[in-house]
Parts: structure tokens; C-alpha cells; sequence
């Protein structure tokens, strides 16, 4: 009976021992599957955190490069445009200083040529005058009223009459141009036109009508009924 007693407890023994160490194997395997899986978590959970970062970065990099990118095209864009309207400016103020120049140079000589027309003596040399006067301004009304003038005194009676007329229709209010076409047509024999001018031409300037009787072109006027009353008015109001 001890024998098998001996016998059972060394078998029971061995049971308990065997079961323990498969139980501390399951364990050990167990906690070694346990920690690898969490490793292979930790490692995949890594990669792709480090992945999705780096994706990050590069778009960040690419957004700072567009945006970099469009507020230099801004800024360039806005330099140009204020370059542009400098250089408008510039170009501007340029031409306004040479016209200017110009003005002031044709002024002069202008001026120049009008003492020179002072001092001709023949009639055709004041023409030639008037004429270097109207190739700077073509529409100086004053220069072909002169011209005019003297182109009556050498016989040109039609050229007188056609520069009369267009100082006229440059200046409706120009009252030597309607004196000089009144003496145009007083000397092709137009009474009525020529008294119409005379009018006219006193109404704009009453200082003319001390010229009624001076002005050597109106001889064909001087029996004329409307002229004498205009001589008479005249007359009359240097008496008042």
C-alpha cells in the first residue's frame, strides 16, 4: 500500500508539474504574441504617422510655393501698372513741355515777323511777311486781315475778299475781318454788301466808324445814301 501510495503521489506529482509548465508555456507564448502585436501596431501606426507627415510637408511646401508664387505675380503685376501710369504721366508732361516750347518759340517768332512787316516799305514784301506769319499758325485771322489789306492795295481784290472770308468763318467776331471785306466790295462796285460789312463791322468795334472817311477803299461809297447816314451819325455823336 505505501508502495503504491509512493507510486501514486510521484505520478500525481509529475501531472502537476506537467501542467504547470504547459500552462507557463501558454503564458509565455502568450505574453511573447501579446508584445509582438503590439509592436507590429506600434510600428505600422509609426510608418504611417511618419507617411501622412510627410505627405504634410509636401503639400504645405507646395501651398507656400503657390501662394509665394501668386503674391509675387500680385506685387509684379502692381509695379508694372504703376510703372505704366508713371510712364503715361512722364510721356504726358513731355509732350506738354514741348508743345509749350514750342508755342513760345513759335511766339517769338511771330512777334519777330510782325516788327519786320512794321518796317517793309512795298506792299508785296508785307505779303510775303504775313505769309511766313500764317505758315506758323495757318489760322491767325489777324495776319490774313493784314495780307488782305495789302493784297487791296496791289489790285488783288478777289484774293482780299476770299482771305476776308475765312478770317470771318474762324471768327464770327472779328470786326477788321468784316471792315476789310466791306472794302473788298466796295472795290468790285457791291455797295450793299460793302454797307452791310461796314455795319457790321462798327457794331463789333465803334472805334472804326473815326475810319469812315480816312479809309481809302470806300471812295465808291461816298455818294452812297446809306454811307452818308452813317457819316452823319458819326458826326452827330462827335458833337454830342
Amino acid at each position: 500500500m505505501r508502495q503504491e501510495n509512493e507510486k501514486l503521489k510521484a505520478q500525481v506529482t509529475k501531472q502537476i508539474s506537467e501542467a504547470k509548465l504547459e500552462s507557463s508555456d501558454r503564458a509565455i507564448n502568450y505574453t511573447t504574441s501579446t508584445i509582438n502585436n503590439i509592436f507590429y501596431i506600434i510600428t505600422a501606426a509609426a510608418s504611417l504617422l511618419l507617411l501622412v507627415g510627410w505627405r504634410s510637408l509636401n503639400d504645405i511646401k507646395k501651398s507656400l510655393k503657390i501662394d509665394m508664387s501668386k503674391k509675387t505675380e500680385n506685387i509684379i503685376a502692381q509695379y508694372e501698372r504703376r510703372l505704366q501710369q508713371i510712364e503715361n504721366k512722364m510721356t504726358e508732361r513731355s509732350k506738354v513741355i514741348i508743345e509749350t516750347q514750342q508755342n513760345i518759340t513759335n511766339t517769338n517768332s511771330i512777334h519777330s515777323l510782325w516788327m519786320r512787316a512794321g518796317l517793309e516799305k512795298s506792299e508785296e514784301d508785307k505779303i510775303t511777311v504775313y505769309d511766313e506769319i500764317l505758315s506758323i499758325n495757318p489760322n491767325d485771322i489777324e495776319a490774313m486781315t493784314y495780307k488782305a489789306d495789302a493784297l487791296l492795295e496791289i489790285g488783288e481784290v478777289r484774293w482780299a475778299l476770299d482771305l476776308s472770308n475765312t478770317a470771318i468763318e474762324l471768327d464770327k467776331n472779328y470786326s477788321q475781318a468784316y471792315w476789310q471785306r466791306a472794302c473788298a466790295y466796295a472795290k468790285l462796285e457791291k455797295q450793299s454788301e460793302a454797307i452791310d460789312d461796314i455795319k457790321k463791322a462798327i457794331e463789333l468795334s465803334d472805334t472804326l466808324e473815326d475810319e469812315l472817311l480816312k479809309e481809302s477803299h470806300f471812295e465808291n461809297l461816298h455818294n452812297n445814301i446809306t454811307f452818308k447816314k452813317l457819316i452823319a451819325n458819326k458826326k452827330d455823336k462827335a458833337i454830342n
